[in-house]
């Protein structure tokens, strides 16, 4: 068996509109280590960060939405093999929300191309594996765990349309 360490936490958060039936997503723009992909709201947990706060401050920093950690609740956990940097693996805690405040807004421009409120039917393609993973498993309504590989070439050749659903 070969050893994987985690040492990182990361965050997302499902924001759904019950009532419309959708999921607010954030299109990321193309970086070192990605083409340009959609994927839900979220990033990392800094050190000493609860990450129920964690996530809440993320979702409010990427798209001006306010939420309070306390309706939050986990509804997946991905243990992601190797990160989008080369530094090694990291926990990503994925939590729903249906209670939220503020308007859905592109707030880091220089990050996202776009932030869309997305039908749960339709969802924007190509989208992050590992958000899809949560999305899927919070839909079907039951908590889970999941193993994602991530990027385990060189960034040149691991450009997100290589690990992507495409369909």
């Amino acid at each position: 068996m070969t050893e994987h360490p985690t040492n990182r936490l990361a965050v997302s958060v499902i924001v759904h509109d019950k009532a419309a039936d959708t999921i607010a997503t954030v299109h990321y723009g193309e970086r070192s280590w990605t083409a340009p992909a959609w994927t839900i709201p979220g990033g990392k947990a800094d050190s000493g960060e609860m990450i129920h706060h964690a996530a809440a401050r993320e979702l409010r920093e990427e798209t001006g939405l306010a939420v309070d950690p306390d309706d939050l609740t986990l509804v997946h956990t991905i243990q992601v093999e190797q990160g989008w940097d080369g530094q090694g693996g990291f926990m990503l805690f994925v939590f729903a929300t249906t209670v939220w405040s503020g308007t859905l807004t592109n707030i880091e421009e220089n990050k996202h191309l776009d932030v869309a409120w997305s039908p749960v039917t339709d969802l924007p393609r190509p989208m992050f594996p590992t958000s899809r993973t949560a999305i899927d498993a919070y839909l079907a309504g039951e908590p889970a765990f999941s193993t994602h590989a991530g990027h385990t070439t060189p960034r040149d050749e691991n450009r997100v349309p290589l690990t992507l659903e495409q369909q």
